[in-house]
């Protein structure tokens, strides 16, 4: 990669990696480290064909879509467990936003790997069913069917949800 190229990509890394890092995030059902690695492989793959890539942002959330299913259907072995234990720090009282973040996570973890993926896509990175589509190599008549399914199953799953005023309640 030439020096031009490698500031490029230095720059979308730089402004792009909190976003990408929270769709890691959702991709992965919760697991920080899990995210971690995702997209440090997303980001890799992407580095390695950075010249002939028209659309980085597209391309880097259709390959860690791709890495995260793979690595569901090889049942990739986790090899870090967390031992040390934190200090305990005085808070304020979050219990209530942490219910709810336990039960979105649950909840979100209980679908499949496609329904799980256009959820996120959809509502949380706030793409539109033709980029979804785009980006799951799919019609966009099957991410809607799969939206409609998703979201009855998710409803089905945790009905405590219907009290949920915004999407930024569970996204905080």
């Amino acid at each position: 990669m030439d020096a031009a190229a490698e500031r490029r990509f230095h720059e979308f890394v730089v402004a792009r990696s909190p976003a990408l890092m929270r769709l890691a995030y959702l991709l992965t059902g919760g697991d920080q480290q899990a995210a971690e690695d995702l997209l440090q492989v997303a980001l890799a793959k992407t580095a390695a064909r950075w010249r002939t890539i028209d659309d980085p942002d597209a391309y880097v959330r259709r390959v860690m879509y791709h890495q995260q299913v793979s690595w569901w259907r090889l049942r990739w072995p986790r090899r870090e467990t967390q031992v040390a234990t934190l200090p305990e720090t005085a808070r304020d009282d979050d219990t209530a936003a942490v219910d709810l973040r336990l039960t979105v996570r649950r909840a979100m973890a209980r679908l499949t790997a496609r329904q799980r993926a256009v959820l996120i896509l959809r509502f949380f990175e706030d793409l539109s069913e033709s980029e979804v589509a785009r980006i799951l190599d799919c019609s966009v008549g099957t991410v809607r069917s799969t939206t409609h399914r998703s979201l009855a199953r998710l409803r089905r799953l945790a009905p405590e949800l219907a009290t949920v005023d915004t999407m930024t309640e569970v996204t905080q």
